[in-house]
Parts: C-alpha cells; structure tokens; sequence
C-alpha cells in the first residue's frame, strides 16, 4: 500500500502539522517536523499555505509547458503589483477543465521554503498551495480548517479565509463547510494525481540518476557481440585470402607443367620456367634479340661487316667485325648502346685493307 507523508508549512496562526496516509487514507497525525525515516523512504509532499500563493484560472495555450508558462507568466505580471521577475509562477492542469491552474508566489519564499526544508532534511517530491487540496467545487464555495488554516475554494478560485475579505470575493455566498472525513478523503484524491505542483522551473525537483546495471550488462554484452562478430568477419576474410591463394598455386602449378618438358616434378615453378626460358631463347635478352640489335647497327654503319659471332650461356655475344675505319667501331657501339645493350670493343688490326677486331654485346 502507498504510503505519503503530507508536512504542512507553518503559518502566522498554525505550526507545523502531518498527516501519514497509507492507501489513500489518513493513517497517523500530529505537529512539529516528523522523521522521515531512511532514505529509501519517499520524500513528503507539501503542502504551501494559501496566504503565501495567489491563485488563478485562465485558458492556456498547452501545446507545450513552455509556452503555457510563458503565458502565465504575463497574466500574473498584469495581475500583480511585484516585479514579474521576482516572482515564481507556476502552471497546473485540472482534471479535463479548459481553464488552468495558476499559481503565482514570491522567488524569495521559495527559495525560503526549500532551504528550511533543506535544514531539516527534507527534498519534498512536490509542494501543492493548500486550497488545491480540496475539490473543485460544481458551484458555489467549500471551505476547510487544515488544523488552525481556513482555506476556500470556488470553481476558479482559491485563498485564505478572511472574515471580511471571503464575502467580498464569494459576493456574499456562504461557503459549504467539509468534514474532517470529507477533508481527509479530498487530500487523498488530490495527492493520487495532483492538479499543481510548485516545484517547477528553477525549484524543479532534481533528480537523482541510478546507474542502470542492467543497461550497462547489455552494452557490455553488446561490445561483446560487436567484437565477436568483427572477429569473425575478420577470419572469413583471412580464409578467403588463404583459399584465393592457394587456388593461385594451383592455376601456376598447372601452367607450369603445361610449360615445362612433359614428365618433369615441379618443385618451383618460377624457377623452373626462367630455366627453360633462359635455355631456349638463351641467356640475358636471348640470342634472338641480341642478334637483331647487332645486324640493326651493322646495317646503320654502311663501311661494317660481321664476319663471325659467338652467343655465350651467360648472354654475351662475341662478334668479330670488319670496318673501313676506327670511326665505323665507334658508330657501331654508338648504336648498340642505343638499343640498350652495353658494348665493348677489343683491338682492331688491319687486315687486307680493313680494320678487322671483336666487339662484346651483353645486355645493360
């Protein structure tokens, strides 16, 4: 069952007064600022003494609280003769009720209220100005004695009993005195869904944030399941490079027996085929190709002839060439070098006439 405690604020003709309600009902009362009990216990409720709060009804926008409040604020700052800035306003919703609640009271007595509170313990989970805790009348006016403060309330009003002020404001209608049964069953209504809660804006309740463990389990568990996934994605890809690897070797080990002589084990691949490659063509740039460079520079030189070559394994090539002069065996390495191959020349004699020597061509 729910258990409230209600702390009436003193007044200038009441002090401090309590009720306990346990399931709606007045279970225990008295005077004086009660214990509160442990700290898992719920903070009071209360209840602010109709002297100090001014209360009115008006149609606000509700859209947002915002801009009800902003609202409000301007009604209360033509209704009072106070600084709007040194006043606290508050707005409530009543029941399905066009018109809305409006409280107005001092910022000071606020702050006032909280820091007594605060001395004695208490962070109250809602402060409601004492002529809300009775019932909006169909007609006419009710009014009750909180244990030494009369408060009335009317359809769209509410405020401290005065003997000649309450006949001005009720126009002379008498208002309906409750019952301490009556009182009591109203608070109980009233504090199950309350109609206007002071501790607004800046006296807004603040509220303490519990670590969820149990959020902070399922994040861990989450980082947990990220990283496993990653993890996992992270070795597929490691198998798939490993199977694209080794289906390489094979498409190169099958091409490397379709160039190797028939029969032969392949033990590497690479290595096998520049063998073969290097014995076919021959070493270096091949035969093939140093030849033609050689016959592409005789043909250039028009005195040179070749009378003799050799084609060594290492790539070099031993020509023996005939020129009319030493310029000719100057051209002739001019335009092998040219075509990319390193020449050198050895000693050059004169036979019959022409200048008879061998050149070495090998690749740069």
């Amino acid at each position: 069952m729910t258990d409230t405690l209600v702390l009436f604020l003193p007044t200038r003709t009441a002090p401090w007064r309590w009720l306990r309600l346990v399931g709606g009902k007045v279970f225990a009362r008295g005077e004086g600022v009660p214990e509160t009990g442990d700290g898992d216990a719920a903070p009071p409720v209360v209840i602010a003494p109709a002297e100090a709060v001014t209360l009115h009804w008006a149609e606000l926008p509700d859209r947002s609280v915002a801009q009800a409040v902003s609202a409000a604020r301007l009604l209360a700052a033509d209704a009072s003769a106070a600084p709007i800035a040194e006043l606290h306003v508050a707005v409530g919703q009543e029941g399905g009720h066009i018109d809305r609640p409006i409280a107005v009271v001092s910022t000071a007595q606020m702050g006032a209220w909280l820091a007594t509170l605060a001395g004695h313990g208490i962070d109250p989970a809602a402060m409601i100005p004492s002529p809300l805790l009775l019932p909006r009348p169909e007609q006419g006016y009710l009014r009750a004695d909180f244990g030494g403060e009369a408060v009335v309330r009317g359809m769209v009003s509410g405020f401290a009993d005065d003997a000649g002020l309450t006949e001005l404001i009720t126009g002379g209608v008498a208002p309906v005195l409750l019952g301490r049964d009556e009182i009591e069953a109203s608070i109980g209504a009233v504090l199950a869904a309350p109609s206007l809660d002071l501790r607004q804006g800046p006296f807004a309740r603040r509220q303490k944030r519990a670590i969820d463990w149990g959020l902070i389990r399922r994040l861990a568990w989450l980082a947990v399941a990220i990283l496993g996934v990653t993890l996992l994605i992270g070795l597929a890809q490691i198998m798939k490079y490993s199977f694209a690897a080794d289906s390489l070797e094979r498409q190169a080990d099958l091409l490397a027996r379709q160039g190797l002589p028939r029969g032969e084990t392949v033990s590497n691949a690479d290595r096998q085929l520049d063998a073969r490659l290097a014995g076919l063509r021959g070493g270096g740039a091949g035969f093939t190709a140093t030849t033609a460079a050689l016959f592409a520079a005789v043909r250039s030189v028009p005195g040179a002839e070749v009378r003799a070559l050799t084609f060594e394994a290492n790539g070099e090539m031993r020509v023996t060439v005939a020129t009319e002069n030493e310029g000719e065996v100057k051209d002739l390495l001019a335009r092998l070098q040219a075509y990319g191959f390193a020449a050198e020349s050895g000693v050059f004699q004169p036979v019959a006439g022409r200048l008879t020597g061998e050149l070495r061509v090998r690749p740069r």
